[in-house]
């Protein structure tokens, strides 16, 4: 259920700044979402956690399909981050969920 609420908040995110957004159904693929707009694509895998540090084991490529592939992880102290995949991502990694996505459109 945890997993499933860090993926609703982050197409909602994604939504309320005029993406379309399809959840993978089941998300037993790389990715939980795909988000598009303005010719614009990006493969979203979306994880949560209740550490200070989550331990990714994924996809690792930045590209899937030749289109963006980030990793976005909602730590449970309300901070949500999005970056490129990697082993180790703690709360100060990457950029924050709305900046990412204010800064997708420029």
């Amino acid at each position: 259920m945890k997993g499933y609420r860090a993926e609703r908040n982050v197409k909602l995110n994604f939504i309320k700044m005029g993406w379309k957004v399809v959840r993978a159904g089941g998300s037993l693929g790389e990715y939980d979402i795909i988000a598009f707009k303005n010719g614009i694509c990006i493969f979203l895998q979306i994880k949560s956690t209740n550490k200070r540090k989550f331990y990714y084991y994924g996809y690792m490529e930045d590209k899937y399909a030749g289109f963006p592939f980030r990793l976005v992880v909602h730590f449970n102290r309300g901070k949500t981050v999005v970056l490129p995949p990697k082993k180790i991502i703690s709360e100060n990694d990457g950029e924050d969920i709305d900046t990412f996505i204010e800064n997708l459109g420029s």
